[in-house]
């Protein structure tokens, strides 16, 4: 009895965690676009000023990515400091700005979406965690009607952020590539940041944008 409390416990963990997510959805070059690990990248988080910590995080695990493979990134953050002023100035001023760390990209995290949703989990159903209560004797018949008449499911809160991410060549003035991502219910913050960076770093060589170390 202990070991199936137990192996019911874990099919609830396993169900919990197949809730939460760090996934790319969509992603876009420019043809024939491919950056110079000699360029210098900066890698910039625009969320709101309230989940500071987690702007740090998402541009520090890009930065890091992007230079295992080898290429010159840096964090908008730790260059400017967290008030870097780009938003409040004109295009010239922020180009200046660019060009006096001698950046030649600018990739930009743009949280475009951060929502809470409800959704209900139903409990077992009529035929519990075993499937068809009638095969395998008693005990599967049993316990799928006990799940049907005794677990009568839960409402669960999930929380999306969905992520649009674009590099920009300041030289060229033009798009490079763009990357739509979202994450449902992520651990903690690194963990989104960790998965979002490699995830980004992953389509960025299959799309031939950056070269495989």
């Amino acid at each position: 009895m202990k070991k199936l409390g137990l192996f019911f416990m874990a099919i609830g963990l396993l169900s919990m965690t197949a809730c939460t997510s760090t996934k790319l959805t969509s992603s876009w070059k420019t043809p024939d676009a491919r950056i110079q690990q000699e360029n210098k990248i900066m890698v910039i988080a625009l969320v709101p000023a309230k989940e500071r910590s987690l702007r740090i995080l998402m541009e520090d695990n890009l930065v890091s990515e992007l230079k295992k493979e080898g290429y010159n990134a840096v964090s908008a953050y730790a260059t400017y400091g967290p008030d870097d002023n780009l938003s409040k100035g004109d295009e010239k001023a922020a180009l200046k700005k660019f060009r006096g760390s001698d950046v030649d990209q600018v990739m930009t995290i743009a949280m475009v979406d951060k929502s809470r949703e409800r959704t209900y989990v139903p409990g077992y159903g009529a035929y519990g965690p075993y499937g068809n209560p009638y095969y395998g004797g008693f005990w599967p018949y049993y316990r799928g009607w006990y799940g049907r008449m005794y677990d009568p499911g839960y409402t669960q809160v999930n929380t999306k952020y969905q992520w649009d991410t674009n590099l920009y060549d300041l030289k060229e003035k033009k798009l490079l590539y763009n990357a739509q991502s979202a994450s449902v219910d992520p651990p903690t913050a690194y963990r989104q940041a960790y998965l979002f960076a490699k995830q980004i770093v992953k389509d960025m060589q299959k799309q031939q944008l950056i070269a495989m170390k």
